[in-house]
């Protein structure tokens, strides 16, 4: 009976493998057909006639077609069954190219590369003619677009909200050692996603005159005089599910002149000039991300900015709930507002004048909607990071929403002085409106009903620390998420051997679905043929990195050397400093210590520095220059490669991370709120050397302990605790430590060139971040670095241990846990 089952069984995967060929054959058919309909409609030329920037627009607005029936299907499943529908509200969403993760989302990517095979194209051209889109910065706008497509992955109905930027942050150049900023102008081909709507453009209004008007029977009547109108337009962008029909938005904003205002007519110079002065200020909202905040009018521009991203995102939202035919008393069971860091806190009073002004709500039945429906993440653990913004500056330009922010805050402390009678240093640290500015991060908690940190030990921090006096207020809201990323583009779109290698390990795609399923692979991280293919999956994903380098940098790297990789926003607390202050450490020993057995080592820097950090641009030059100095060394050998990645982004962290043996990490403990760059690390199978910081304490956690990461300085509770007690020197540390005092020295002695900045920075104004006190560990944890690397077999294990681990570490489950335990929301299947 088992024969005869075996029989029937393997005719049973033949038949079903022959069906699954004449599908994807039928799949080609179809798509060769509108691939080329699509090229004639657009082009009006053959194919063999067509640019590579035309075959990417052919690719995508192809791909678009497939897009667009579950994006209506989508929008009007949720609409007839009136779900609960989440918005996430974030100032940057760094989505990165789309092209291939719709593609591979979509289920058609084989198939499309197919197709272009046919016609002589190759798809991996057609990937690089797509700019990344200039939306955002860093890790909180990552990890904003790895949450929207965990959101579709997972069918929540959860939706994005943001600013089209015309400029992005900038493009970095280097020319000379320096960081140069210009123009990143990445809409000057168009951006082939979005779908601009105008019929759903939203008034934002900004200064005037605001008070409340008592009428003839008492009542009291709000009016607003000559507010300047804005007109917001958005602009939608599917976010396609991963192979099960969700197509949920992210839209975004942009500021328009109102056609009202584009008629000049007969008018006098003087009306001429006001309407081209309001041209220009209209304009210049959404122009760049980030205006340069060293300027009152940068900071004002910054403020401008979030509050017409916020009003228009949350007066759309009640436009929309209102259309449906909802009930408004009804909303906060129907709409979940997210706040991804303090930027969009004004929802809070936004959606409370809409309520009150525009709804006719009671304050009181207002406040409790508007409390049900907001919750808020925040992401600083430094206390003088926590946004404010001067009163001076906020109220003319937003004056009724000053005053209900200056009635929130009034009725609040009611309640505060009731609990903490004649404790007025309570009242003072709970206070929105305190000290002549507006605190955000307070308003978003008072008026929420959820405030999450982003990993266990921020989380921790925030309670006994920063938000301390919240927390004690009112524990119930405070809880953890830890951060997470996409499996689907940072391991199965960055690294596809590694994607295969994983699927025929543990013979099976669930892990696609189910990233925890990658614990899997703990049943072979002792099989040495797994840990083989591994290492030559890495070897190969390094000499694509090393490709690159030898393209952009005009630079031979050597993939056999170990790869230490540190590739973040250039800041002091994440210490890019000691990381080349250590390697001038090495450098100084392979010239003077014949015996000091260094392993080849590449350092891969990369990462943008805020255009006024001074700081941090040094930092940028210093390692531009030991580059300069050791890569040219004949002494060095190769022992030692410094590379610095001009204008990291997430298609060319695509290639990075892969690549990595070493994940550098090594903030000073306790100011790094998560890092998401670890996680996509991890993932890839590189070692973490890292600091007790952020989600590093997690990932320690999950590979089970040192054996297979390698974890130095400073505990979060040492650094707090010199903060507290003022206890430490840099100038003693420079003194009394020969090795410290050594390599501080070359800042200025003319080894690299002159960066008194820098020695002033670390011994003079007292290293602030703890590089001096954490030197000798670092240089440690390097040679325990060297020394696992030596032992292959190990090395490969641990690598296998990270991946095997990194499951739990993908934004899937992190959204998991917010639809479950603050919005309240369940999958909507899309049939």
């Amino acid at each position: 009976m088992s024969g005869q089952k075996g029989v029937f069984f393997l005719a049973k995967e033949k038949k079903e493998k022959k069906q699954r060929s004449r599908e994807f054959e039928q799949l080609k058919e179809g798509l060769k057909l509108r691939f080329v309909n699509t090229a004639h409609i657009m082009w009006g030329r053959e194919l063999n006639e067509l640019t590579m920037n035309e075959i990417y627009q052919t690719v995508a607005a192809t791909a678009k077609q497939y897009i667009s029936d579950n994006w209506i299907k989508t929008n009007k499943t949720y609409a007839e069954r009136q779900e609960k529908q989440i918005y996430y509200f974030s100032i940057e969403f760094l989505m990165g190219r789309l092209l291939k993760s719709n593609l591979i989302n979509l289920g058609i990517e084989e198939a499309v590369r197919e197709v272009l095979d046919d016609f002589h194209l190759e798809l991996s051209r057609t990937y690089e003619e797509e700019p990344d889109a200039g939306l955002g910065n860093g890790g909180l706008g990552r990890l904003a677009a790895c949450f929207i497509d965990s959101m579709a992955a997972h069918r929540l109905p959860g939706h994005g909200c943001s600013i089209r930027y015309q400029y992005g942050l900038f493009e970095q150049k280097i020319i000379n050692g320096n960081q140069v900023e210009i123009p990143d102008n990445w809409l000057k081909d168009g951006f082939a996603w979005e779908y601009r709507k105008p019929d759903k453009a939203i008034d934002v209004k900004f200064n005037g005159n605001a008070y409340m008007k008592k009428m003839d029977d008492g009542s009291l009547k709000l009016v607003y005089e000559n507010p300047m109108i804005v007109m917001a337009v958005p602009y939608d962008v599917p976010i396609v599910g991963y192979h099960n029909n969700t197509v949920n938005t992210l839209r975004l904003w942009n500021a328009e002149v109102n056609r009202d205002f584009s008629d000049y007519g007969m008018l006098t110079q003087e009306q001429m000039r006001q309407k081209q002065d309001y041209r220009t200020f209209v304009e210049s909202i959404t122009r760049y991300l980030y205006p340069d905040d060293s300027t009152y009018d940068g900071r004002r521009m910054r403020l401008i900015q979030e509050y017409f991203m916020t009003s228009a995102g949350v007066q759309s939202i009640v436009r929309h709930y209102k259309k449906s035919g909802m009930d408004i008393h009804a909303f906060a069971q129907k709409v979940a507002i997210h706040i991804n860091d303090t930027h969009p806190a004004v929802a809070v009073a936004e959606l409370m004048r809409i309520l009150v002004d525009e709804e006719n709500l009671g304050w009181e039945e207002a406040w409790n909607i508007t409390r049900n429906t907001i919750a808020y993440t925040n992401h600083t653990i430094m206390p003088e990071a926590l946004e404010k913004w001067p009163v001076d500056m906020f109220r003319p330009l937003l004056p009724r929403i000053y005053m209900i922010i200056d009635e929130i805050n009034r009725r609040h402390l009611e309640e505060v002085r009731a609990r903490y009678p004649h404790h007025e240093e309570k009242v003072h640290a709970l206070s929105i409106i305190q000290d002549g500015m507006v605190h955000m991060a307070r308003l978003a908690i008072v008026g929420g009903h959820s405030v999450n940190g982003v990993a266990a030990i921020h989380t921790e921090i925030l309670k006994t620390t920063t938000l301390h006096d919240f927390y004690e207020y009112n524990p119930k809201m405070f809880n953890n998420k830890t951060n997470g990323i996409t499996h689907r583009r940072w391991l199965m779109g960055a690294n596809p051997e590694l994607d295969v290698l994983i699927t025929s390990t543990i013979g099976s795609r669930r892990w696609h679905r189910h990233p925890e399923q990658l614990d899997l692979l703990n049943d072979y991280v002792e099989d040495k043929p797994f840990l083989a293919e591994l290492g030559k999956i890495k070897h190969l994903r390094k000499e694509a990195l090393a490709a690159y380098i030898r393209e952009h940098n005009h630079m031979e790297v050597d993939p056999d050397s170990l790869f230490d990789i540190q590739v973040k926003r250039i800041h002091s607390y994440k210490r890019q400093l000691m990381n080349v202050l250590h390697i001038m450490y090495q450098y100084h020993r392979i010239r003077t210590d014949r015996s000091f057995d260094m392993l080849p080592t590449t350092y891969i820097f990369g990462g943008k520095a805020a255009p006024g950090y001074y700081i941090a641009k040094e930092t940028i030059r210093l390692i531009n220059a030991v580059a300069d100095r050791i890569n040219n060394d004949p002494l060095v050998k190769g022992r030692i490669k410094v590379v610095f990645i001009e204008n990291f982004g997430v298609s060319i962290g695509e290639i990075v991370y892969p690549a990595a043996d070493v994940s550098e990490q090594i903030s000073t403990a306790s100011k790094e709120a998560s890092g998401t760059g670890n996680m996509k690390f991890m993932m890839n199978g590189a070692i973490t050397l890292g600091t007790l910081d952020g989600a590093n304490v997690e990932i320690r956690d999950a590979v089970g302990g040192d054996e297979h990461c390698v974890i130095f300085g400073l505990k979060a509770e040492e650094v707090l605790n010199y903060y507290a007690t003022g206890t430490y020197s840099a100038w003693a540390e420079y003194n009394t430590n020969e090795r410290v005092r050594t390599v501080v020295n070359q800042l200025t002695d003319g080894t690299f060139g002159n960066f008194q900045s820098l020695f002033d920075y670390l011994v003079h104004a007292n290293d602030e971040f703890f590089i001096l006190k954490d030197f000798d560990a670092y240089a440690a944890a390097h040679e325990e670095i060297m020394r696992r690397y030596r032992d292959r077999y190990h090395w490969l294990k641990s690598s296998a241990v990270n991946i095997a681990n990194s499951g739990r570490f993908s934004s899937d489950r992190t959204i998991d846990e917010y639809a479950s335990e603050i919005w309240q929301v369940k999958p909507v299947v899309i049939s």
